[in-house]
């Protein structure tokens, strides 16, 4: 028997028409390190329709991908609507990349038109040369655009162009919900950034999702803020959920700093944001010596790498709730949510907190062992997760990576387990677990426990080689102003929260963490610089014995101990 259901096409368009008609009077809102920019949602429809008759005039007249090279802002959230909707695909530059990554991307992107921010012209210049397919440049706000006058590229003034452009626009019908609407490229931590093309479905599943009360839980009466960049994952799908939800949005634009993000939350009350423990911790040490109020905050989803349990306890001090989600940017990215269930007890919802989440609903996770054997999802059994799902990609643009992708599953990268009721447990990524003595050692668990100590602002926690057990944990530690903290006595403070034989000999105090583009923890730096003598290293005496506890097996343990829960009184 077939369904009579209407095949309704899942669209960028379709997220944009609503949210611009049935919430017309929801707003997004600038911060310009003044005051604010404000743009109702109505009229937003109407500059996106102008946008996409610019384009049109400009020769985008299929699927051409038009890059951005901007800030979170209210022309960067036009292009989202517009670039999509008319049938073109959509292109995030990652304004952090390095010069020849960015060159690398956009050629093999084969983007034809940048659309960049006024403020980022003489970082484009110096990129826009060898960025061999694009051929227009439109830009955004008063700029000096004499840097960008050699590259042979054609110039455009954005306001210029929607100025000439009709207030209405001539959507097409017709778009294959299940062509591309946008693509990202990873940062690129190990060799070329790989592409990842979305589709219209994907976006409007994914958007969907993230709306749902085991996601963000957005409505039309929630004003959100995107710390986290839009050329990263599509700001982890926050714009369009926003749209869809009909929530009002926030945008910081280039004021992403602790001051600046605390004033912005002070006076326009946002009630979801999303960002990067790194932003987060900065923004929790500048909230905690002015006593701001953040209270408005009614959730802060935060990913991109693990969350300490020192700054989730910080901010539930100041009466906000960081929610821990997990994705990357082949699953859109938003894959798994920390939601504690319902009845546990304030104990057991802390380690749930600390997990990486249960997999959202459309979204299947399995744990893969030597040899790729599916291992229980029981919680105990660790290997690499693979993931799947209606917005996870099956494979790279132009790219074939046979290591990535597995017997129609997404080889993640990252060791831990799942559990029967879908909670991911992640001990750490595979490139960064330390086998020491033949036994692993968690790198993330361990930056963790030090980032607990009052002095430590961050710690990241590489392998280096040793003579005796191949591999021991090298400690990089950032320490508050002011601080006199030693690496014996930070020693001796994680010494009683892990085994003693994980505890690291080796520890070199730093001014700051690299990070990469998107702001994790950049760990092959601290190799290198460790490699060729760069850091200034302590070594303490290795007097603790270095054995594994009685039962310990080669497969490792996750760096949480799920508590006793009493599961089928609580679903």
């Amino acid at each position: 028997m077939r369904s009579t259901m209407q095949d309704f096409p899942l669209t960028v368009a379709s997220i944009m028409n609503y949210g611009t008609s049935a919430f017309g009077d929801s707003e997004v809102a600038t911060f310009t390190g003044e005051d604010l920019r404000r743009t109702s949602y109505a009229q937003l429809g109407e500059r996106a329709a102008r946008l996409a008759g610019a384009l049109r005039r400009l020769g985008v007249d299929g699927d051409q991908r038009v890059a951005t090279f901007m800030w979170n802002n209210t022309e960067h959230l036009e292009a989202y609507l517009a670039v999509p909707s008319m049938g073109a695909v959509l292109h995030p530059l990652n304004i952090r990349l390095f010069t020849d990554q960015l060159a690398y991307v956009a050629t093999h992107a084969e983007d034809e038109i940048v659309i960049a921010d006024g403020s980022l012209v003489p970082l484009l210049a110096t990129v826009l040369p060898q960025m061999e397919t694009v051929r227009q440049v439109i830009v955004v706000g008063e700029a000096d655009v004499a840097p960008l006058a050699g590259a042979g590229k054609e110039l455009h003034s954005y306001e210029e162009l929607l100025a000439e452009a009709p207030a209405s626009f001539d959507w097409p019908e017709d778009i294959d919900e299940r062509s591309a609407a946008a693509m990202c490229y990873t940062s690129g931590t190990t060799g070329h950034p790989k592409g990842v093309v979305y589709s219209h479905r994907s976006a409007f599943l994914h958007s969907m999702s993230a709306c749902s009360g085991n996601g963000f839980g957005l409505t039309s009466s929630d004003k959100v803020l995107p710390v986290v960049p839009m050329f990263h994952a599509n700001a982890w799908g926050l714009p369009y959920a926003a749209m869809l939800a009909g929530s009002s949005l926030l945008m910081p634009d280039r004021f992403l700093q602790g001051e600046a993000l605390v004033r912005m939350i002070e006076s326009e009350r946002p009630t979801i944001s999303g960002a990067v423990p790194t932003i987060w911790g900065e923004v929790l040490r500048y909230a905690r010596e002015h006593g701001s109020d953040l209270t408005s905050l009614r959730m802060v989803p935060c990913g991109g790498s693990a969350v300490p349990e020192s700054l989730m306890r910080g901010f539930d001090e100041l009466g906000v709730r960081i929610v821990h989600a997990w994705g990357m940017t082949e699953t859109s990215p938003l894959a798994s949510v920390a939601h504690p269930p319902a009845g546990v007890s304030e104990e057991q919802a802390w380690y749930y907190r600390m997990t990486q989440g249960r997999r959202m609903a459309g979204v299947e996770a399995r744990v893969v062992g030597d040899g790729d054997v599916e291992l229980p999802s029981d919680g105990e059994a660790v290997g690499e997760i693979e993931v799947r799902g209606p917005w996870v990609t099956g494979s790279y643009y132009k790219d074939e990576d046979p290591t990535r992708f597995h017997d129609g599953w997404l080889r993640t990268g990252d060791v831990g387990t799942v559990s029967p009721d879908g909670f991911l447990v992640l001990t750490d990524r595979a490139k960064d677990v330390i086998k020491s003595g033949g036994e692993w050692i968690s790198s993330v668990d361990l930056e963790n426990q030090l980032m607990a100590h009052p002095d430590v602002i961050e710690a990241a926690v590489v392998g280096v080689p040793d003579d005796r057990w191949q591999e021991r944990p090298l400690a990089s530690v950032v320490l508050r102003d002011g601080a006199t903290v030693t690496a014996g006595e930070l020693s001796r403070f994680i010494a009683g929260r892990v085994a003693k034989w994980q505890v690291p000999e080796r520890w070199s105090f730093i001014a700051e963490v690299p990070k990469t583009s998107v702001g994790k923890f950049d760990k092959k730096v601290l190799r290198k610089r460790y490699a060729d003598g760069d850091l200034a290293v302590t070594r303490l005496d290795a007097a603790q014995p270095h054995s594994a506890p009685a039962g310990a097996s080669g497969a490792g343990t996750a760096h949480t101990t799920r508590p006793d829960i009493p599961q089928p009184d609580i679903r």
